[in-house]
């Protein structure tokens, strides 16, 4: 099964996952065209991209200390992609105690547009819809939410609340209403069908070369950290027998293990720091 990536879904990885170094050093134009290229993507394409990425105020224009043009992440990046860490690389498993945080909102006719936006804003952040105009999640998506509400100066017309589901259905049996669990399903399935033969492959090697790490890496890290925001993270017992969310998390993660440090080899052989 083939997989799309975009050019500049990549270079969100690649920012992600080797562009944040301690001392904010820009990643050089000149590289992110030599990273990309190793992906197959061209150099219009790149540039194309990046431009879009800096009219959005995600990317700034930047000198390197040897004052070659480059791109930094503004502070909206940095926060966008500090909040995604926790759920890319979450380990913890989710439990039934945390609760729940409910966003319940409330816009005028006038501004409607609104409306929509608030919909799909809490629908990417892996809310699932109680009843119109009451969304829910794990409560752990709380400061997430409150990040991207302000953000987008959707505040004012939210309320957050933070509780426990008391029924009156069984809360195996309400989630399945408040989401769409067979297609976050066939979203790990499809994962899986690209990703666990990479890690198979890898399994079978007893090098890791760096180019080859890089490559298998950043697509793997492409494709999940969409993942993490279908998939809202509900506890085990919440979900159905066979579920292959946990599957995919174990494949995640061993690919992270195993590729992670040594693309980094490949983005900067000078030792730019990496992600978790």
């Amino acid at each position: 099964m083939a997989e799309q990536h975009t050019p500049r879904s990549l270079i969100v990885s690649l920012y992600g996952a080797y562009g944040r170094s301690p001392d904010d050093e820009p990643l050089p134009v000149a590289e992110l065209i030599r990273l990309l290229g190793a992906l197959g993507v061209d150099a219009p394409s790149v540039r194309s991209s990046v431009s879009r990425l800096k009219r959005r105020g995600l990317l700034l224009p930047a000198r390197t200390a040897g004052r070659a043009a480059g791109y930094a992440l503004s502070a909206e990046a940095r926060q966008l992609l500090d909040d995604g860490d926790r759920r890319i690389y979450a380990r913890a498993e989710p439990s039934l105690d945390d609760g729940w945080v409910l966003a319940v909102f409330s816009v005028p006719e006038s501004e409607r547009h609104k409306r929509h936006l608030l919909r799909s804003r809490l629908g990417g952040l892996g809310f699932g819809t109680a009843a119109p105009g009451v969304w829910i999640a794990p409560a752990r998506l709380y400061e997430e939410t409150r990040h991207v509400l302000e953000r987008l100066r959707l505040d004012p017309y939210v309320d957050l609340f933070r509780g426990a589901h008391l029924g009156f259905a069984p809360t195996a049996e309400a989630v399945g209403r408040w989401w769409d669990l067979a297609a976050i399903a066939k979203a790990h399935e499809d994962f899986l069908a690209v990703h666990e033969p990479v890690l198979h492959a890898w399994e079978a090697r007893g090098d890791t070369p760096p180019e080859d790490a890089y490559k298998d890496y950043l697509r793997t890290l492409d494709s999940w950290r969409r993942l993490p925001y279908i998939d809202p993270g509900l506890p085990p017992e919440l979900l159905p027998a066979g579920w292959p969310g946990a599957r995919s998390a174990e494949v995640f993660a061993a690919l992270h293990e195993r590729l992670r440090d040594a693309g980094a080899e490949f983005v900067q052989p000078s030792g730019r720091g990496a992600r978790p």
